[in-house]
């Protein structure tokens, strides 16, 4: 396993993000906890020590089931984050609430870290309003040892970090930040991981692959890579390149299945960053695959519990940029023919509750408008 050194010591690079863990019936709030217990035994018994979960992963019951898995093993031997969930900003007056039915719920007396959850433009001003004292309250959770580090993640803009760092800055141990090779221009993560550094806050990592994009390219990508670094996989050369960023601590991965697992363990045995050459590459083909039309969901499910309609939209903008990429063909019809019409991109209403809580701030109902012209 791979180390970073942090204030706990050595921290094992790699990370447990419990936002994808196994489900049930293809139910994202139906998790298969024998499954999910064999990933954590698995993943403890080769060096993970990080785990990372919050309040609305898998509809609220990714705390349960990650706190019933780690309940078998011994509290000194993880770490466990868990966040507050301001990205849903009926929660800013709840954190008092909130906080304690974490520590519950994961069953544990502390969190060794927890966050602020997904800064950004939509929350910014809210996070940083006293009178909603978020910030105090887990200032005094930590004076009281029920956090151990305190941090923060961002989906917003650069301009959004440094609003919370100029506020609070000087009690943030670390942060997290959306980080792969096709956000680094994208969503410009070359400028936020510069601040992060220029603050000298260590570096967490969310969406490595994301959301699984990664794990697989077009054959013409693949042949590449491929042809610079044979023995490598796909998934590993996101891996490879997060491992050549200065200032990364902390490398989390959704993994969902015993494969993923391995592959991934089998990655962080050694330390292999990029070259110049194989940066400037893979740095290429991420521009070429950013220049065709792609909506960039990664399937965080924020927005189901917000859409009136129920649609499953992450699912409906998975078909739409596979639509789009193919410029039509028969998959999505296939797949739309198996869910009655009331779940189809034309029965959204226009009405963006989805677009309040989207990391990514995808206009999605212009997106679902667009599928369905499409199609």
């Amino acid at each position: 396993m791979i180390y970073r050194n942090f204030q706990t010591g050595e921290l094992p690079l790699l990370g447990l993000g419990c936002m994808r863990l196994p489900v049930l019936d293809g139910d994202d709030s139906k998790i298969d906890e024998g499954a999910a217990f064999a990933l954590v035994d698995r993943a403890m018994e080769r060096g993970i020590r990080y785990y990372d979960t919050a309040w609305g992963y898998h509809g609220g019951n990714s705390e349960l089931a990650i706190g019933r898995a780690l309940k078998r093993h011994p509290r000194e031997k993880f770490y466990l984050a868990d966040k507050f969930p301001g990205y849903d900003l009926a929660n800013m007056d709840k954190v008092a609430e909130i906080f304690p039915k974490q520590l519950e719920k994961c069953q544990v007396d502390y969190f060794d870290f927890y966050l602020f959850h997904n800064v950004c433009e939509m929350n910014i001003d809210a996070y940083l309003d006293p009178k909603y004292g978020v910030h105090d309250y887990l200032l005094r959770q930590k004076e009281s040892g029920r956090i151990r580090h305190l941090g923060f993640s961002a989906h917003g803009s650069t301009a959004v970090m440094e609003r919370f760092l100029e506020a609070y800055g000087k009690d943030m141990e670390f942060c997290q930040i959306q980080l792969n090779y096709l956000d680094w221009s994208f969503q410009d993560a070359k400028a936020k991981a510069e601040l992060l550094r220029a603050w000298n806050i260590p570096i967490w990592v969310m969406e490595p692959l994301r959301g699984g994009r990664l794990a697989q390219l077009p054959g013409e990508y693949a042949a590449r890579l491929q042809a610079l670094r044979p023995e490598e996989s796909v998934p590993a050369w996101a891996f490879r390149f997060l491992q050549s960023i200065p200032g990364v601590a902390m490398i989390l991965s959704g993994m969902s299945t015993m494969e993923q697992l391995e592959e991934n363990l089998q990655t962080f045995e050694a330390e292999r960053p990029l070259d110049g050459k194989e940066t400037e590459t893979l740095l290429a083909a991420a521009g070429e695959m950013l220049a065709q039309k792609q909506v960039p969901c990664t399937a965080c499910r924020y927005c189901v519990s917000h859409c009136p309609q129920g649609l499953d939209i992450p699912w409906l903008l998975g078909l739409y940029n596979e639509h789009s990429f193919t410029g039509g063909g028969f998959l999505a019809p296939m797949a739309l023919m198996s869910q009655p019409k009331e779940k189809h991109p034309d029965a959204c209403v226009g009405c963006r509750s989805c677009e309040a809580v989207c990391p990514q701030q995808i206009k999605i109902s212009e997106a679902l408008a667009d599928f369905a012209g499409l199609l």
